[in-house]
């Protein structure tokens, strides 16, 4: 009888060893653990499709790593706070600091890696064409004006082409994890100046590596934005 009543603590006590390691709620079979909120966004191309572009090295360390560790700061950081059930728009608007950073870096992120693919380039149609042509003369006029704001921009963060409520268009540089949304715009398409977005495979070619990033932009993409 000693020996069946020992083994059962023993059973008992693995089971709630393993509950609290999985995070659960050894009273409470029923209960889950909670799910992250924000998700590193599925691409819609291979992590060597963007080549030579954009190398499979940068791929997996851009958005395998970088953005990954965004995402799960932001997860991490807004437990238990105001933000823990708000929308990704609504955190970068009204937080600061440490949420904001994350907040900012993964709604760019979610932005810039959708803004891609490896049939993209060529020019955009439709209504954002005309938005474009009425607000920098052309199509070319506006990569001229986008590619000096982006080599122009001191340190780390983006250039974003962004419409306000009217519809009409604007260049907005913005330092570190900044995105047009604070303003009041809508961002349509963002440039990263950072140097991880890039150094790997044009060092510090910045210059270089915004002329090319035109070879992959997909249009449909930004339109919808639009």
């Amino acid at each position: 009888m000693k020996k069946i009543y020992f083994t059962c603590i023993m059973l008992s006590g693995l089971f709630i060893s393993s509950a609290y390691a999985q995070n659960i709620n050894p009273n409470n079979n029923n209960q889950k653990t909670k799910a992250m909120k924000f998700e590193l966004p599925k691409l819609p191309y291979a992590t060597n499709a963007l080549e030579p572009v954009i190398s499979q090295q940068t791929i997996d360390f851009h958005y395998g790593k970088h953005l990954q560790a965004y995402i799960t700061n932001l997860n991490n950081l807004i437990q238990g706070t105001k933000f823990e059930n708000a929308d990704l728009e609504t955190i970068v608007k009204e937080s600061d600091g440490a949420v904001f950073n994350n907040a900012g870096q993964t709604l760019n992120h979610n932005i810039y890696f959708l803004s891609f693919s490896p049939n993209g380039g060529g020019e955009p149609k439709g209504k954002l064409a005309e938005a474009i042509n009425a607000a920098f003369g052309s199509f070319e006029n506006f990569k001229k004006e986008f590619n000096a704001a982006g080599v122009s921009l001191f340190g780390s963060g983006w250039v974003w082409l962004a419409k306000d409520s009217a519809g009409k268009l604007q260049i907005t540089k913005e330092a570190n994890a900044g995105n047009p949304v604070t303003k009041g715009l809508t961002p349509l398409l963002g440039f990263d100046v950072w140097e991880h977005s890039y150094y790997l495979d044009y060092q510090n070619r910045r210059a270089d590596h915004l002329a090319e990033l035109w070879k992959i932009i997909d249009w449909n993409a930004v339109e919808a934005h639009y």
